[in-house]
């Protein structure tokens, strides 16, 4: 069966993108031959799209590290023909032919039954990012955070996962602090639920202190680099951050008074390998308890021709909200 895919190419040592035919006979091997009718726009998305060789190996790709549609074909027992699935994280998108195209074979172990409560078009306005956020938040609760605590920073609050981790905190009671270099979207910012807006120069001119007045509970940074250092020394005695991206660097300069003064905790938050039963219970939490009323507010739905534009504007750091590909959409 033909479908349409949205295919990387290398050339001359450049990197062109476009939307091509293929034929089922053209993908991996794998349990479950799905039908996709929504995808999302991450940053990983973005990185594989432009042709970077840490995300992707091997050239020509389709990238897309999120689907959600239908069973066409299953040899695992445990999905039928029509079953309604979603997949996000493992190896989709990023070596295996992923969600920005019509038809994805995936092994069984990555597939996850679509909720009742949820649809597939809502499950990839949450996508990676927005199941990332929600990891996030459920890692600090762990920790112990609670809303009677003190408030919460999100920094890279117009992002994919932070915009999400606003309103997910918002709706679970917290006062929400949003850290935004993009002062035209505080109105937004606050209509998701934050109560104060942050520049990154009011957090970033702490980098590089030992300690300072502790000002948040905890923070869901999605940056990393500086920001996990400035962050570090403002939280409150047992406070907690939550780390999950890399766009302003991959090294974290600190202290360990935060850590041995006050008991800070830094948290790893991981949305790709982690067990198949993780990602189940996120997704179905998306679907009941955190369900997101301003999900729909946040993310802006996008057809095929569109998807080359908002790739290049995440890669610029221009994205807000969340992205959802429609793949039946010009």
């Amino acid at each position: 069966m033909s479908f349409l895919a949205y295919r990387v190419e290398e050339a001359d040592k450049k990197f062109e993108a476009s939307w091509v035919e293929q034929e089922d006979a053209d993908l991996p091997e794998g349990d479950v031959l799905i039908e996709v009718a929504y995808s999302s726009v991450n940053y990983k998305d973005a990185l594989s799209a432009s042709g970077n060789r840490g995300v992707t190996k091997a050239y020509p790709h389709t990238p897309g590290i999120d689907a959600a549609g239908t069973v066409l074909e299953s040899s695992d027992s445990a999905f039928s023909k029509g079953d309604e699935v979603v997949v996000f994280g493992y190896d989709l998108g990023m070596n295996t032919n992923g969600g920005y195209g019509q038809h994805i074979r995936v092994p069984a172990a990555w597939v996850l039954k679509k909720p009742e409560g949820i649809s597939a078009s809502e499950a990839m306005a949450w996508g990676t990012a927005g199941f990332t956020a929600a990891l996030s938040v459920q890692k600090l609760e762990r920790a112990g955070i609670s809303p009677d605590r003190g408030p919460v920073l999100v920094a890279g609050a117009t992002g994919g996962v932070g915009s999400v981790a606003v309103s997910l905190l918002s709706k679970l009671g917290y006062s929400v602090v949003a850290l935004s270099g993009k002062a035209d979207k505080n109105d937004w910012l606050e209509s998701l639920g934050a109560k104060r807006i942050v520049s990154r120069d009011d957090v970033l001119s702490l980098k590089g202190k030992a300690m300072a007045k502790p000002v948040y509970q905890a923070a869901v940074d999605t940056v990393g680099g500086d920001m996990v250092s400035a962050i570090l020394p403002q939280l409150m005695p047992e406070g907690a951050v939550t780390t999950c991206g890399m766009i302003a660097g991959v090294k974290v300069e600190a202290s360990v008074f935060p850590f041995i003064l006050r008991g800070v905790s830094l948290l790893g938050v991981d949305s790709v390998e982690i067990p198949r039963a993780d990602k189940q219970a996120v997704l179905d939490k998306a679907a009941g308890d955190w369900k997101l009323e301003s999900l729909e507010s946040m993310t802006t739905e996008i057809g095929r021709k569109e998807l080359p534009d908002v790739l290049s504007r995440i890669i610029k750091g221009e994205g807000v909200g969340r992205y959802r590909v429609n793949l039946n959409k010009d």
